[in-house]
């Protein structure tokens, strides 16, 4: 697959929002992404779909601790990537685990609201977990962003990136590639989600090693027209 390059026209010219599942995507899948638009004064922001409460076992109604660590845990990793603590990530709340689907009352106000975001932020191009994603809230966020990008009538690029589905193949996708992280940035950056790699909130989810390892590059991929 012969890919493009975010450091070449058009792309470096364009203003990015990322729109993440959970606390940690971002810098799994995008964290590159993030880093080199922050740099060059392209990133408009970040927006986490759901609260990240299914990754651990809690009491009901007592899942409140655990959605304030994984937002304050967002908030660090966000300003790793990007240096500036200036502008906070956007969190739609929606409840882990327990998406939506399009037509929905609450669909419809999130992609209502991501809209204007991204016209308030002139926002060019959002970038989103793949539709492929085998995660319900993955495929959730892909289908919100794809609604978004049909208000927008064409104006907005959508662009995917994987987490933990394999790449897209070049029948249905070209490759964006962005330029290399500095070395340690998205590690140090993931280090931040003490709540999905430690014991820090009893049993519960861990990211496996394997995932640990990751690029110093993202791929994003756009979908070819049918």
């Amino acid at each position: 697959m012969v890919g493009l390059s975010l450091s070449a026209k058009p792309w470096r010219t364009l203003r990015w929002l990322v729109l993440a599942p959970h606390p940690d995507d971002e810098t799994l899948g995008a964290g590159a992404l993030i880093a080199q638009t922050a740099k060059s004064g392209r990133l408009a922001g970040l927006v986490y779909l759901t609260d990240g409460s299914g990754s651990h076992e809690t009491m009901p109604g007592r899942s409140g601790t655990l959605v304030s660590s994984r937002k304050r845990e967002a908030a660090t990793a966000f300003h790793r990537l990007t240096g500036n603590r200036n502008q906070p990530p956007v969190h739609l709340d929606w409840q882990d685990a327990s998406p939506v689907p399009p037509g929905h009352p609450a669909f419809d106000r999130a992609a209502r609201r991501l809209t204007a975001l991204c016209r308030r932020w002139q926002v060019d191009a959002l970038a989103v977990t793949a539709r492929h994603e085998p995660h319900c809230d993955h495929e959730a966020a892909a289908q919100l962003a794809y609604a978004v990008g049909k208000r927008s009538k064409g104006r907005l690029v959508i662009a995917e990136y994987v987490v933990w589905a394999l790449p897209p193949t070049s029948s249905s996708h070209r490759e964006l590639r962005t330029a290399p992280m500095l070395r340690g940035q998205r590690r140090l950056a993931l280090a931040a989600h003490r709540s999905q790699l430690t014991v820090s909130h009893g049993p519960g989810f861990r990211l496996p090693a394997t995932r640990r390892a990751m690029p110093a590059s993202d791929i994003l991929y756009l979908r070819r027209a049918s």
